[in-house]
């Protein structure tokens, strides 16, 4: 009987065994898959999307489009790139020669990017 015993316990433990294998296969892979990317805050979000329907409709279709248009944008510009963008336009908005260095190529590239995403939202998502 002792030896029936310990052949019934390997090999229930061989089946535990091949049941914990197979279980962990059919897991996936948390550090293979994609992670989204949600680093704009809900305030700059809400914001925009405020802005976008002051300027297009304050229907529930428009809060859909506006909604789709910043989440476009913000899959395709970091949300440093669009605060830096979104700073050097509103300091434009001042005027005089004490802005004249945010006419700079480098910061008109900076804009260029965020109206780039912006079309795509717009392409995208109207």
């Amino acid at each position: 009987m002792n030896k029936l015993t310990k052949l019934l316990a390997l090999a229930g433990l061989a089946v535990a065994v091949a049941g914990a294998a197979a279980f962990g296969e059919e897991c996936p892979d948390t550090k293979t898959q994609p992670q989204l990317i949600n680093d704009y805050p809900t305030n700059v979000r809400g914001d925009y999307i405020y802005g976008c329907m002051m300027v297009n409709g304050q229907t529930r279709d428009v809060l859909d489009k506006c909604a789709c248009s910043i989440d476009v944008i913000a899959s395709v510009l970091p949300y440093k790139e669009y605060e830096e963008a979104e700073t050097i336009m509103a300091v434009r908005q001042r005027g005089g020669e004490s802005v004249a260095y945010m006419y700079a190529p480098p910061m008109l590239e900076k804009v260029k990017n965020l109206k780039r995403a912006q079309v795509e939202g717009e392409v995208r998502c109207f």
